[in-house]
């Protein structure tokens, strides 16, 4: 990948990451970390880099955001194909100009992939060649009308088993990409992976998974679908509806956009949304969970133990400076 990188023999800089399922209290705690530890927030959700897109993505609020300097919010619109290499390369060069202000930086966000990418960079398939998905995208169209929305992962089990394996079937993006990657280098995602072996590693990092136990994090996964709808869920997707961003759109179909669009067209209730929100919601929050156990080195830690957390950062901190 392109994004910068330092030099061969140069100390690696730190970076704290703040990861956890969705509603686990990644963002005061980001905020928090920042403030203690002279930091700066780079996101790592890959919803919350789209403009307009805020109630459903629960982005930090412009009063969160003006507490310490935070980065990669609001970039592009959504309409725009953002891929975790683009990412990694806006990211990295964020963290480079932090980094060269003797501030630290703190990542924060749900989306696994991101977070690797920048971390320990992407295997070198290349960006997606857009003919090439939207052939993918348009057989998953055709299979879902012909009541087989399953076509393209049973092919990718066929083809790549491994990969198959950690890939759920209504995943069609990874799915896809999995495809991609196949008919790019003539080789399974499991082997292009294995063989780049994600060693492109220019941090040192501390891998906080913050997660407050499996009830608790329901009942807050519950109360924020409830407070999103109360915010303004509806009012937010119609605007986007009449800006001329349609339910097709990849940040349309992410949760709550997805359950919301039915009730613009007058397809659904709002009381059936928020019930199917917050039901996928927790299934997300679980994915998250299965995605973060098979990460090495990953803290663990609830959102309340703020002494714990600042002991892992402070010795983090001190290791790298001993």
């Amino acid at each position: 990948m392109s994004a910068q990188s330092p030099q061969q023999g140069a100390a690696r800089e730190p970076v704290v990451v703040v990861t956890g399922p969705t509603a686990a209290g990644k963002t005061a705690l980001a905020i928090a970390l920042a403030q203690r530890f002279d930091g700066e927030i780079v996101n790592a959700d890959s919803m919350q880099v789209y403009r307009s897109m805020d109630i459903g993505t629960a982005k930090p609020s412009l009063e969160e955001r003006a507490i310490v300097p935070h980065h990669l919010f609001d970039v592009v619109s959504p309409d725009a194909d953002y891929s975790a290499g683009r990412y990694a390369e806006a990211a990295r060069t964020v963290a480079a100009d932090i980094h060269a202000r003797g501030k630290l930086v703190v990542l924060t966000g749900g989306t696994g992939l991101y977070i690797r990418a920048f971390l320990q960079g992407l295997v070198g398939t290349g960006e997606a060649v857009p003919e090439l998905r939207r052939r993918l995208e348009a057989e998953q169209a055709r299979d879902q009308q012909a009541g087989e929305p399953d076509r393209l992962h049973r092919r990718l089990a066929e083809l790549d088993p491994q990969a198959a394996s950690t890939i759920h079937p209504n995943d069609l993006r990874r799915t896809i990409r999995a495809l991609e990657i196949i008919e790019q280098s003539g080789l399974s995602a499991s082997q292009v992976r294995s063989e780049h072996g994600f060693g492109d590693r220019p941090f040192e990092s501390l891998h906080l998974a913050i997660d407050p136990g499996r009830e608790v994090l329901a009942e807050r996964i519950d109360r924020r679908c409830q407070q999103m709808i109360d915010a303004g869920l509806l009012r937010e997707v119609r605007r986007l509806r009449a800006a001329g961003y349609g339910p097709g759109l990849r940040s349309m179909q992410a949760i709550g956009y997805r359950h919301i669009n039915p009730v613009v067209d007058g397809h659904d209730t709002l009381a059936n949304a928020l019930i199917e929100m917050r039901t996928d919601t927790r299934r997300f929050a679980r994915r998250q969970r299965t995605w973060l156990r098979k990460v090495a080195g990953v803290v663990w830690l609830p959102p309340d133990d703020a002494d714990a957390i600042l002991r892992a950062v402070d010795d983090f901190l001190e290791k790298r400076g001993s």
